[in-house]
């Protein structure tokens, strides 16, 4: 089986990009926090299915947990759009996400010991 990576999930999104560039203007840093907005409104979206039908119909009704991945996508989507305005790719953002879960692994272990 294929793995869905992030590169790919960039790709998709130059390609969509690029086929409404005329009308969208494309990706810069200066598009960057409207992009980010657009992300934020999208993540509400996903919250308002968690809300609306809850936990048992998103794990149970397929019609449901679809419409809550859609919306997840489109988060992601946005989220490689604000990447890719930055220039910022998989590779230097699995870098710094590992960096990032070796800190947090570590982070909370002194208080949590008590």
């Amino acid at each position: 089986m294929n793995h869905f990576t992030m590169e790919d999930m960039q790709n998709m999104q130059r390609e969509l990009q690029e086929n409404y560039r005329e009308k969208w203007g494309g990706l810069s840093p200066e598009k960057a926090l409207r992009q980010m907005l657009w992300l934020y409104g999208e993540l509400g979206e996903a919250c308002d299915v968690i809300k609306k039908k809850g936990h048992l119909q998103i794990m149970e009704d397929n019609a449901v947990r679809t419409h809550f991945i859609e919306e997840l996508c489109d988060v992601m989507m946005y989220f490689n759009d604000v990447m890719l305005c930055y220039n910022i790719s998989p590779q230097e953002f699995e870098q710094i996400y590992r960096e990032k879960h070796h800190t947090n692994m570590g982070r909370w272990q002194e208080t949590s010991q008590r």
